[in-house]
């Protein structure tokens, strides 16, 4: 007899896509805290994120930036996860994780020195609970299980005052492509077995560069929750209210000592997976529009101004937005244009000896085009004698 199909977690939804607040008894305790004016920061959050988001894009086209990795679409599943934490929890990102960024206090100008090719970070996460960026994918989430046992039998982290007082948690960013790396397995594993707080927070944003989600899992990745034996949410990543609430639901788990959660935001990546890439090659515009109504910031305008925010509240977030596009740009405009020959004195913490053998033979190489430059340059001017 074939084996049953796995039953499917609830979608949690609170917020729909016409921005009507609907009613949920497990998860509205966990919303409360999510009043009108609180939803209106939320808002500022995500319209502020996607406009420094077009304004990095406009950068790299225009060769400012060597690449950028655009988060438009998922703007919802970050604010709401991102301000679901504490100021002792500690968070580990993918490459995308721009809003959740301004969530912890991390200038968007200070990530563009990662995408100019001028710093490794950028930033420091010892003032803000807000790991580096990894490009290596799935490459965090044991780092993060590592972060969180420490956390748990230490009782230290980056904010040690608090963690003492009132406990820490960890969040592991990640998106659908990398649930398919062993590192997000291994992470799991060794998550549940350490009873390691630690949040697992996958946005499931349809597609790894150019594969669909549906050919890297025949299920929901939520359904991979209970192989772990750990709690699985399914929550809608554009409903900024449910992911909020699902969140704060998974972290006082995580940080009361019950252990790992796995959260399966379902969103939607609307532009491309880098400014690299060409999302018309595999994805229909068909598909692009069917997600056009279920845009995060969409329903959360739906919802303001049906509960009386009026049109000067979005007039001044579009201008204050405008404003802090501006100062990024300048930014941008101010940094050095970088040096290849500064990225090897980068490699190791102190000087190597191969490292320096391989500066050397750049430098020669280097030194072989000046010759032929001076030479060039010589002839031009003897040609016109």
């Amino acid at each position: 007899m074939l084996a049953a199909a796995p039953t499917q977690a609830p979608f949690i939804q609170l917020l729909d896509s016409d921005g009507v607040r609907t009613a949920h008894p497990t998860w509205d305790p966990w919303a409360q805290s999510v009043d009108q004016e609180t939803l209106r920061g939320f808002y500022r959050d995500m319209t502020t994120a996607r406009r420094l988001d077009d304004e990095s894009t406009a950068l790299q086209r225009q060769g400012e930036l060597l690449l950028w990795v655009p988060l438009r679409g998922q703007e919802a599943a970050q604010v709401g996860a991102g301000r679901a934490t504490r100021p002792q929890d500690y968070l580990f990102p993918t490459y995308r994780e721009h809003a959740v960024a301004l969530t912890r206090g991390v200038r968007i100008a200070e990530m563009l020195r990662v995408f100019r090719g001028i710093s490794h970070g950028g930033w420091d996460p010892r003032t803000t609970g807000f790991h580096h960026y990894t490009m290596v994918l799935a490459a965090q989430t044991p780092h993060a299980v590592g972060y969180a046992m420490g956390m748990k039998r230490d009782q230290k982290g980056w904010d040690q005052a608090r963690i003492e007082e009132e406990g820490g948690a960890v969040v592991a960013f990640f998106g659908d492509g990398s649930s398919s790396e062993g590192d997000v397995h291994e992470a799991m594993v060794f998550a549940n077995s350490t009873n390691a707080p630690v949040v697992f927070f996958c946005q499931n944003n349809q597609w790894a560069i150019s594969v669909p989600f549906e050919v890297q899992s025949k299920v929901p990745l939520v359904n991979r929750a209970a192989g772990y034996g750990m709690p699985g949410i399914r929550v809608d990543g554009n409903d900024v209210i449910a992911v909020h609430a699902v969140t704060r639901w998974a972290l006082e788990h995580a940080r009361s000592g019950k252990g790992p959660v796995f959260i399966e935001a379902v969103t939607y990546r609307r532009g491309a997976h880098t400014t690299a890439d060409d999302p018309t090659k595999y994805r229909t515009q068909d598909e692009e529009q069917g997600w056009d109504e279920k845009d995060p910031l969409l329903r959360v305008e739906r919802h303001l101004r049906a509960n009386g925010t009026g049109q000067d509240f979005f007039g001044q977030i579009a201008a204050d937005a405008d404003v802090l596009a501006a100062e990024l740009r300048a930014t941008a405009l101010a940094f050095p244009t970088p040096s290849l020959t500064d990225a090897f004195n980068s490699v190791y913490a102190e000087p190597h000896s191969l490292v320096s053998e391989e500066l050397a033979w750049y430098q020669e190489y280097q030194a072989g085009f000046a010759d032929r430059d001076e030479e060039g340059t010589q002839n031009r001017a003897e040609g016109t004698r």
